[in-house]
């Protein structure tokens, strides 16, 4: 069998390294390598967000105004969302037919080449509307190679967790978010408060794509490091981390697959709503500086990771289902009054931030775990990948373009409804589905 074989350099180095250390691969040295995956991962897409607000709109889209600028550049970025679960399809037929360190490989191969390749963008100054679509075959690349980067480390995670610490183990994937958005961020702010404007605008931005590659082939070794583990092995020939096929998969949990896409919603639509919108409404109708507003960013991110590490414990103690129902409504309630903040000044802004990232480490920490949780040993390894996929198509891949229009359009109290309407899909995704009862499931 194909999986069963080393099939390349990268992957009998990894293999090595277990053969002169300890055949038995430790929920801790899964959870690193999980980490440094999904930090890689949202670093990736997080430089491109923000480059969506302050870059493209100046370099692709110069004959338009800002705001149109930054609508466009919004619904470039939402391609990625869209193409995502292509991605899986295609990736998922390569697994089966030559292994998961190749598909690992050639998909983390994609998306750093995808996201570098972003550096070298030709602006509309030098090849006109072509750098739109230039930009727009970048994200989809970038898309698709996201969809292939499901590795199962997650599922073999919450496997491998003892049994009174699922919730605990589940929040661990989840910590790439708040990373990698530090990273961007900083590196972004560094650069905007080094750089003159028009240094930036030239060259400045193109470094941190230059970084995510870096930052890929790191995760890439991580990842083929615990993928042709034993453990991994064993659980891969007895299905349980096997890609079934699509149709077989849908067939028998398209159900869940629906429920658990929608259970997540509230934090996946409050997850732009507090990193990309937000930007993009201070860029564009205040007078606070990008810089400055990325160190905020910073801040609440480390909240986040605070209240993510926090989701952890409370799931474990009261239930994973508990967690998600009580931040959900939380979220509703948030979404009612927070948004207008954002036109209360630098104070108000900064409120809106902290408040939001902790409700958002406290869904999202155990939304991973709420699509995992509920699917068959079959049906695991595939259905994960496709609810996260579509989970994110529904929930966040549109959701700093819907908000940023409704803001302009109808006020920022539209942009709260629009999260509202997230919170109450979580809240009805959680009374349907029974598997995620209990504590920490």
């Amino acid at each position: 069998m194909a999986h069963q074989i080393p099939s390349n350099t990268l992957e009998r180095d990894a293999l090595a390294l277990h053969a002169r250390g300890h055949a038995k691969v430790q929920p801790g040295e899964i959870a690193i390598g999980v980490i440094i995956g999904r930090t890689s991962e949202f670093f990736d897409f997080f430089v491109y967000a923000i480059a969506s607000v302050l870059v493209f709109p100046q370099v692709v889209f110069p004959y338009l105004d800002r705001l149109n600028g930054t609508l466009w550049s919004f619904a470039i970025f939402a391609l990625a969302f869209v193409a995502r679960p292509i991605g899986s399809v295609i990736f998922m037929a390569i697994d089966r037919n030559y292994g998961r360190s190749v598909k690992l490989t050639i998909a983390l191969f994609l998306l750093g080449s995808s996201t570098v390749a972003v550096a070298f963008l030709p602006g509309y100054a030098q090849v006109g509307s072509l750098s739109a679509i230039i930009l727009c075959a970048f994200r989809i690349g970038q898309g698709v190679a996201l969809g292939g980067a499901w590795d199962g480390l997650a599922s073999l995670l919450a496997i491998n967790a003892p049994e009174n610490r699922r919730g605990w183990f589940a929040m661990i994937p989840q910590l790439g978010a708040p990373l990698g958005l530090i990273v961007a961020s900083g590196l972004f702010a560094y650069f905007l408060n080094a750089l003159s404007t028009a240094d930036f605008l030239d060259w400045g931005w193109r470094y941190p794509f230059f970084v995510a590659f870096a930052l890929n082939v790191v995760a890439l070794f991580a990842r083929l490091r615990m993928v042709v583990a034993p453990d991994y092995e064993t659980l891969f020939r007895n299905d349980e981390l096997k890609p079934s096929r699509i149709t077989a998969t849908i067939r028998a949990d398209g159900w869940k697959i629906v429920v658990g896409a929608f259970a997540p919603l509230a934090s996946f639509a409050l997850f732009h709503m507090v990193t990309v919108f937000p930007l993009s409404w201070v860029v564009l109708f205040t007078n606070e500086t990008a810089a400055r507003f990325l160190l905020v960013e910073i801040a609440g991110a480390v909240v986040g990771l605070i209240a993510i590490v926090s989701s952890g414990l409370l799931a474990d103690r009261y239930g994973r289902r508990s967690v998600l129902g009580v931040s959900a409504a939380a979220i509703a309630v948030y979404s009612g009054f927070a948004p207008q903040l954002l036109a209360t000044g630098e104070l108000g802004a900064a409120a809106f931030m902290i408040v939001g990232f902790a409700l958002l480490g406290l869904s999202f920490g155990q939304s991973s775990g709420a699509v995992a949780s509920s699917f068959s040993v079959q049906s695991r390894y595939t259905g994960s990948a496709l609810t996260s996929d579509l989970a994110w198509l529904f929930g966040a891949g549109f959701a700093p373009l819907v908000a940023l229009l409704l803001a302009t359009r109808l006020g920022l109290l539209a942009a709260g409804l629009y999260l509202l309407s997230g919170a109450l899909a979580t809240l009805v995704a959680l009374l349907a589905n029974r598997n995620l009862a209990g504590k920490a499931s």
